[in-house]
């Protein structure tokens, strides 16, 4: 199989490294590694300090997969299958999934990989539109017109990359009951998981939500730690597992050893984790908040329900692939344009997770009063 180029990675080969201060980030500020082992027990430390660097268990330590089942309500250490990374993850269960003679169905816009994986494999995707003036809200009857006989995946994303956008419950148990009726199994992509920024709107996991439903998480969004490159996926559907198990032997074979247990640290701590997450977007929104008031006529966004990032909209008479690169050249800011989510509405992707946003956005502020004004 043979991609497409995933567009929004080639433009952060070209510019991430490069810029100054990234107001696009999709992640929440990286911890130092010093800081994830001062969450360690004596154990852990322990175990840190004797850790050989050989091979690991192909389908995750089992005291880590203990660790990610507590997340769910009725997921078992068995019930889940370590990956480097949500990535290949998603580049797995596609391939298992999807053939020639399948179908799914994806919303748009969304994270490349979630349609383009299954159209490289030769299933046919359905694209969902998600649409501003709704509030980025998922139209479970735009799902069911979508759906085939051939059917194998309806795929989201809660709360949802690129929007901010989060599904209410009954727009959640409409989409159980679709693919419970269909026999289309439910994938939830839950990479930006616990950090809704109401808890209570939180939805049940797709673990959770179907036999043979299916959760992807990863350590990189919700939980800051981007370069363990730990992601897995959850489900009860055990033959599924063993399918994407012997996959996976083609591909990375095992997770690195200090980084399954520096994840490990980090999930017996996740109280913790997530208090200094939370408190670093809780303390950025009501800059945001008052940087689109000011700017009323020339930037406007739907306000994001949770995760880090959000989508703005440039209301100026300027493509927003041109402001980006003049903006990153004059400043250093770097913002994503909606352009590499197949937009078309001069939208660009803001993050809001890392502890430099303050300064990034004056920078923004500043660059728009000289240039858009």
């Amino acid at each position: 199989m043979r991609p497409r180029d995933f567009a929004l990675e080639r433009f952060f080969a070209r510019w991430e490294f490069e810029a100054e201060m990234l107001l696009c980030a999709s992640d929440v500020e990286g911890w130092a590694m010093s800081e994830v082992l001062d969450l360690a027990d004596e154990e852990d430390r322990r175990a840190w300090q004797d850790l050989r660097l050989g091979y690991t268990d192909s389908h995750g330590d089992p005291q880590l997969r203990a660790a990610i089942a507590g997340l769910y309500e009725s997921i078992s250490a068995d019930d889940i299958l370590v990956f480097s990374g949500a990535q290949e993850a998603i580049f797995g269960l596609h391939n298992v999934l999807l053939g020639p003679s399948d179908h799914s169905v994806a919303v748009r816009p969304a994270y490349q990989s979630l349609a383009e994986v299954g159209i490289a494999a030769g299933a046919q995707v359905s694209r969902v539109e998600l649409h501003e003036a709704d509030s980025w809200k998922l139209d479970t009857e735009a799902v069911r017109a979508a759906l085939r006989p051939n059917t194998r995946l309806i795929q989201i994303n809660e709360p949802q990359n690129p929007t901010g956008g989060l599904s209410d419950r009954p727009t959640f148990d409409r989409l159980v009951e679709m693919a419970a009726e269909s026999g289309a199994r439910l994938v939830v992509d839950e990479v930006y998981r616990f950090l809704e920024f109401d808890p209570d709107k939180r939805l049940p996991a797709g673990a959770d939500a179907l036999p043979n439903g299916v959760s992807i998480g990863v350590m990189s969004k919700s939980f800051g730690m981007a370069g363990l490159r730990i992601g897995w996926v959850a489900t009860r559907d055990r033959e599924l597992l063993s399918r994407l198990a012997a996959f996976k032997d083609y591909t990375t074979i095992c997770a690195s050893a200090p980084s399954e247990l520096l994840a490990l640290v980090a999930l017996k701590a996740r109280d913790r984790v997530m208090a200094r997450n939370t408190a670093i977007v809780a303390a950025n929104m009501p800059l945001l908040d008052g940087f689109f008031a000011r700017w009323a006529g020339t930037f406007e966004w739907v306000r994001p329900l949770g995760g880090s990032i959000g989508f703005a909209r440039l209301l100026a008479d300027v493509p927003v692939d041109r402001f980006t690169e003049d903006l990153v050249r004059d400043t250093g800011v770097l913002i994503l344009p909606g352009t590499l989510f197949d937009d078309t509405g001069n939208h660009f992707r803001l993050g809001f997770g890392r502890t430099n946003m303050p300064q990034a956005l004056e920078r923004l502020e500043s660059y728009a009063a000289r240039t858009l004004r």
